[in-house]
Parts: C-alpha cells; sequence; structure tokens
C-alpha cells in the first residue's frame, strides 16, 4: 500500500460500550499509524442495557485486546453465563435451557442429537439438556473453566461461556484501555456535521462549543439517531417490524439474588417477555414488550410485580425499531452499535454485532480511496449475519402453541422469512439442520431451541439405523453419565466468584 494513501485520521462520534469497544480494538491494531479520537458527550449518556453476552466476547476481550479475563470480571461487577433459561415460551408452563457449546459428542459423520432422536422415539432418552456440559451445570449452579486433559470432542475439554456484567463499567474500562492506547477523547455536543462537496463524504463534525473535528474515517456509534449514517447520510432503515413486533423496553436493576444462577433468565409474558441478569452487585431486569399489545403502565406493573429483589431505581423506557440500516457503511461512515440496528436482546446479540461490525472493519480496513467493492462487500456480509440472527430470534416468538393473548396468537400465525420456513421444515422432518456460511448460531443452538419450542422431529438421518443399537444406546448412555459426575465434582458459580473473580468491596 502507497503510504500517502494510508487513513491517518479516524473519528469516533459517541462513546457507550460501543464507541469504547471500537476505539480500544482500533488503537490496538493502528494506534502507531492513525490518530483515534473519540467524541462524546456527558449530557447525553448512554443506553447501557447490554448486559449479557455470548462467548465471543471472551475472544475480543482476551485474545484481540489482551485484557485479563479476572480484571475484566472485577472491574464490571460481572459473573458467568452458561445460557439462557426460556420459561412460558412453547407453552405457560414450559421451560428449557439455550447452553452454550456442544451436545454430546459426534459419532462419525453424525451429530448427537441424531442418536438421540433414536433413542428418544424408543423411549430411552433423558431431555436433551441433560447432555450438554452447560445445561447441566446451570440449574446447579456449578461452573469451572474447560478440562485441558479431557479428549478433543468431549464436551469437558473447552467449556464455552459467557458473562452477566455491568456495561457503564464495562464502557468505563474500555476508556480507560484505549486512552492508554493512544486514544484522545473530546467532551461535546456535535451540532453539526460537514460534507465535502462533490462526494458527500464527511469531512468534520462540529462540537456545540465551536470546535471542529475532521477526519478521514468516521465510525457512528451515536445511538438510536445514528447521527451520522441516517441523519446526515440518509441511508435507510430496513424494518423487521412485522416479524419481531416488540418496539419498547423497560429496564430496571434490582437487589442483587446472589450468585447461585450463572445464567440469563427470560420469561415470556403477555405481550413480550422478561429478562433477569445477575451481576454480582445487583440484578439486570427488564420487559420487552409490544406496545400494540400492552401499554407503558400495564408492563410498569408487570415488571415490577415479577422482581425477585427490591428495585433500585425508578425503570428506564426504551423505545427502539428492529430492524437494521439499508447499509453499515456508507461513503467513508461505519454505523456500529444501535447507530446500525437493532436486533433485541433475547439471545444477547447486541455486544456481538459490535465486536463482530469491528472485527470486519479491520479486516476490511479501507485506505483514503474508500473502493466501493470493500464497501460492498462489507456491507453484504453484515446483512448477512444480521438476517441470520434476525432468523433465529423470529424462532423464539412463532415456534409456540400459545394463543392465550393477541400478542402471542400473532406471533404464532405470523408469516416467516423463507429461510426460517425452510430451516424449521427440514428439522421437523428428521431433525437434520444445515449451517448457512458463517452463521452466527451454529447446530447447538438451533436444536436446543427448536427442541426447546416443540418442534419435535417426525424420523432421524437414515444413518442412524446402519449402527448397531446397542452401540448407540452405549455411547449416548455414556455422554449423560460423564457429564452428571463431572458435573457434581465442580465447584459452585458462588465459589468460583468468590475464590477468583470477587470485585473489591466499593
Amino acid at each position: 500500500m502507497n503510504a500517502q494513501n494510508r487513513i491517518e485520521s479516524i473519528v469516533v462520534v459517541g462513546g457507550g460500550s460501543a464507541g469504547w469497544m471500537a476505539a480500544a480494538a482500533l488503537a490496538t491494531y493502528l494506534g502507531k499509524g492513525a490518530s483515534i479520537r473519540l467524541v462524546e458527550s456527558e449530557e447525553i449518556g448512554i443506553v447501557g442495557v447490554g448486559e449479557a453476552s455470548v462467548p465471543h466476547i471472551r475472544l475480543f476481550n482476551g485474545q484481540w485486546l489482551g485484557i485479563d479475563e479476572a480484571d475484566f470480571v472485577k472491574r464490571t461487577q460481572a459473573t458467568v453465563k452458561l445460557g439462557i433459561q426460556f420459561n412460558d415460551w412453547g407453552r405457560i408452563g414450559d421451560s428449557y435451557l439455550h447452553g452454550f457449546g456442544t451436545i454430546g459428542r459426534s459419532l462419525g459423520p453424525l451429530p448427537f442429537h441424531q442418536f438421540w432422536l433414536k433413542l428418544r422415539q424408543a423411549g430411552r432418552a433423558a431431555p436433551i439438556g441433560e447432555y450438554s456440559a452447560q445445561t447441566v451445570m446451570a440449574p446447579k449452579g456449578k461452573f469451572a473453566p474447560g478440562d485441558r486433559n479431557a479428549a478433543p470432542n468431549s464436551p469437558l475439554a473447552d467449556i464455552a461461556y459467557a458473562y452477566h456484567f455491568d456495561a457503564t463499567l464495562y464502557a468505563r474500562f474500555l476508556r480507560e484501555l484505549a486512552e492508554q492506547r493512544g486514544v484522545r477523547r473530546i467532551e461535546g455536543r456535535v451540532v453539526k456535521v460537514n460534507q465535502r462537496a462533490g462526494d458527500g463524504f464527511i469531512e468534520s463534525v462540529t462540537l456545540e462549543s465551536g470546535e471542529s473535528v475532521a477526519g478521514e474515517l468516521f465510525i457512528d456509534c451515536s445511538g438510536f439517531c445514528g447521527l451520522l449514517i441516517e441523519q446526515t447520510l440518509q441511508t435507510g432503515h430496513v424494518d423487521w417490524s412485522h416479524w419481531l413486533p416488540c418496539d419498547r423496553a423497560l429496564a430496571v436493576p434490582s437487589e442483587s439474588i446472589g450468585l447461585d444462577t450463572p445464567y440469563t433468565r427470560s420469561t415470556a409474558r403477555a405481550a413480550g417477555w422478561q429478562w433477569r441478569i445477575p451481576l454480582q452487585h445487583r440484578t439486570g431486569n427488564g420487559y420487552v414488550y409490544s406496545s400494540r399489545h400492552l401499554s407503558d403502565d400495564e408492563a410498569c406493573a408487570t415488571l415490577l410485580a415479577n422482581l425477585d429483589g427490591k428495585p433500585l431505581a425508578e425503570p428506564r423506557p426504551l423505545r427502539f425499531a428492529t430492524g437494521m440500516r439499508k447499509k453499515l457503511w456508507n461513503k467513508n461512515v461505519v454505523a456500529l452499535g444501535l447507530a446500525s440496528g437493532f436486533l433485541e436482546p433475547l439471545e444477547s446479540t447486541s455486544i456481538y454485532a459490535v465486536q463482530s461490525g469491528i472485527t470486519r472493519l479491520l479486516a476490511m480496513f479501507p485506505t483514503r480511496d474508500f473502493d466501493p467493492l470493500l464497501t460492498e462487500r462489507y456491507n453484504r456480509e453484515a446483512a448477512f449475519e444480521f438476517e441470520r440472527i434476525r432468523d433465529f430470534l423470529i424462532l423464539h416468538y412463532h415456534a409456540t402453541e400459545r394463543s392465550d393473548t393477541p400478542f402471542w396468537e400473532h406471533c404464532r400465525t405470523m408469516d416467516v422469512p423463507e429461510t426460517l420456513r425452510e430451516t424449521m421444515e427440514l428439522f421437523r422432518i428428521d431433525g437434520r439442520y444445515f449451517r448457512n456460511g458463517e452463521d452466527f448460531f451454529a447446530l447447538p443452538s438451533w436444536v436446543q431451541v427448536m427442541l426447546g419450542q416443540g418442534i419435535v422431529p417426525r424420523g432421524y438421518h437414515p444413518i442412524v439405523d446402519e449402527m448397531p443399537e446397542q452401540r448407540l444406546f452405549d455411547h449416548v448412555d455414556s455422554v449423560r453419565a460423564m457429564l452428571a459426575q463431572a458435573v457434581e465434582a465442580m465447584p459452585a458459580h458462588r465459589e468460583w466468584i468468590e475464590r477468583y473473580w470477587k470485585a473489591p468491596a466499593a
């Protein structure tokens, strides 16, 4: 690359977790060759409800940013997350865990659940959750990292886990890291965005103080308003609210429930669902709901009536439109976080989507000429990822037998994207699932949620019948027995936190 064509000035507009994640990563990999500044206003504040994550955060924090895990957990009041417990989604009274990691051990070319399906039909299988390390550990309140001495294909070889954490503390932690690596923070509210004559590229932003901040590449982390990507460049928005009808949320912290539940809890309500996220110092709660089916006052009353501890503040309202920008990279602006779009927090993908966007940007980092082929490729990959996560979220709503409220009747009977319809139909036949490219959610996630929501295959893969039955029975039973024994010997999640990751007293 011609050094004269290298981007040397990057401006991140907006702070919070998204802005400081971007700033920290850019400083880590580009800091010596580029000026990186972040503009944010203390007056505006941050949304700060992204308190649950997926295992990808460990890769982003540890391998890419070099963050010490114990330091991160202590500084953000974090706890371990092994998965999500879904209550009342398929039918009232139902409960299942979508755990991270693998299900059982594969045998030959077939995934474990295919053998489980045959045993289930023969009445010889336990619930699917008894064959995955995380879904055995979670309800028992157990936790331990992977066993390095386990066999390579053992469910115990690499225990996938994520975190519950305080998003505001995470942003503060990342800010400190980014500033240590050369990022300069500029306090101020953006009052004007200045575009270049001719092609409309962003040249600079003007602050309320009159200061002008110029750059060659702009990262829009300005939240729902999309100050650069939408208000200035008028990129457009793809609306998915007809499939994901929840458009509001109320969030409220409550007293800590302790450290005995290393999982997120999601409970379906009359017009949406309620989350519970246990941290070390408090519990995060919220009600995501459809304003067409429930008033704000009703939502607030339901949320407060179903807390496990005393509320620590008044519920904070959020309004959103589910969907994504038509382009996440437009001209010299890349949108991250809420500025890029919003897929509700049902599967805790918000933090992941930011981190994925950052790593995609680093992989496709442009020069000053902003080759349109690069931009197009970025947008195509980002749209694919958004759409596949969208389908996975729709699955939770649509695969239900509930018709007790107008909201659930709508979800149960609505048309769904063809991509999702085909995935569900293939699974109904004989339990097959085919991962589409680099779809974020892999086979274990789809299998657990489809089974958990009542999509039970009529058959199983034909190759299963070619294997000796006793061998299959022994294989499946051995996985269950091995997991039960191993998990019983693990320390409690509470003990692990207290011993290794306890946040210092305030």
